[in-house]
């Protein structure tokens, strides 16, 4: 009797750990679309991060994203389902605002030439349903540039002798966003 108890208990056993396999298998196959990632910039390699952006990797659906999938003139995420968020471990100019370490809310208006550029300290907000302008810290312009085919929206840093560029490329299109961190000033001097 002790035998068909255990069977019983093993049999149980294995059918609630298939169930559960079952179920943890059915979660992963609805799997994001457009998954995050994150930049860092680090001056040099050996360097603490001086910037960090965590951002939903939008796919483009067609050769032309800014006009169609993403509209002219109107408030973007910057990104897919979460804002984009921007980590700065210092002070920085971001174009010509001075911006204090911290944590932001990175906005952009895309239009054919140019794009505005936001940063907003109401943060853990979902795309651009909750922005509130009461909260931005910067906003600057940034021409368009035409850069290599990306299929997924991509956020990178580059190091120039004048500074740092955070660069935003989707389809065909960039926007290079203009930073000057502490090391960046103190390498001018």
């Amino acid at each position: 009797m002790k035998t068909s108890h255990f069977k019983l208990a093993v049999a149980l056993f294995t059918l609630i750990v298939l169930t559960g396999v079952e179920i943890w298998a059915q979660r992963f196959e609805q799997l994001d679309r457009n998954p995050h990632d994150i930049a860092y910039f680090r001056p040099d390699a050996d360097n603490d991060p001086q910037v960090k952006v965590v951002y939903g990797r939008l796919a483009a659906k067609d050769e032309v994203v800014f006009g169609t999938q993403v509209p002219f003139g109107k408030l973007w995420a910057t990104g897919s389902n979460e804002s984009t968020e921007v980590r700065f471990y210092c002070d920085v100019m971001f174009g010509n605002k001075y911006v204090k370490a911290g944590n932001y809310v990175l906005y952009t208006i895309p239009d054919k030439n140019y794009w505005t550029v936001i940063l907003n300290s109401k943060t853990d907000t979902y795309g651009a349903h909750f922005y509130d302008p009461e909260y931005d810290v910067a906003r600057i312009e940034v021409p368009v540039h035409r850069g290599d085919k990306v299929r997924n929206l991509s956020i990178a840093f580059t190091r120039k002798s004048y500074g740092t560029q955070m660069i935003l490329g989707m389809a065909r299109t960039q926007v290079k966003i203009p930073l000057y961190t502490e090391e960046s000033l103190i390498s001018k001097v």
